[in-house]
């Protein structure tokens, strides 16, 4: 097998939303027998939570779920350079795409597909305001935020593991 498939999760602290993102899809693709070929990781927007774990209420809905903790999580931001080293980066809002595509503007090295997270979501909304696609950060709000958060990161999960694979196979086939 040749270098992994990396992907990372975007959102404005990685605090919440991404992280959620990165424990769900690890578990995923692990569920999918694809842990060693794919490298999943996430990154905030801003460095205004540099170094804080997980939410407290994200790790629960995670947990409750049945999912690891997320203890590991140590919030960081994203680096220009970082985007070059990556297949596909997910960003939780149409802001958090716009904002990685001008980063990705300052670095040499080109950066691989820069989507929405819910894009790859097949029962998310189709052919409206881009924001229809945002998964809104559920910081500061009741647990029931987080529970809807959580709710779409899933929906979307599988559909970013078939994407995944669908890159591993035209990896693997030289396309």
């Amino acid at each position: 097998m040749g270098e992994p498939i990396r992907v990372m999760t975007v959102c404005t602290g990685n605090i919440c939303r991404s992280p959620m993102a990165e424990v769900v899809l690890r578990a995923r693709f692990e569920a999918a027998g694809l842990a060693g070929a794919v490298v999943v990781d996430s990154r905030g927007i801003s460095d205004e939570e540099e170094g804080r774990p997980i939410n407290p209420q994200a790790r629960r809905a995670l947990v409750a779920r049945g999912y690891p903790a997320g203890d590991e999580h140590r919030a960081r931001q994203v680096l220009a350079e970082e985007l070059g080293h990556r297949d596909l980066v997910l960003a939780m809002t149409g802001g958090h795409a716009r904002a990685l595509r001008r980063l990705a503007q300052h670095t040499t090295d080109q950066p691989g597909r820069i989507a929405l997270y819910r894009e790859l979501d097949p029962a998310a909304p189709v052919g409206g305001p881009e924001r229809l696609l945002d998964i809104e950060d559920p910081w500061s709000r009741p647990d029931a935020a987080f529970e809807v958060c959580l709710d779409q990161v899933e929906a979307a999960a599988d559909g970013v593991v078939a994407y995944v694979v669908a890159l591993l196979a035209g990896v693997r086939d030289g396309g």
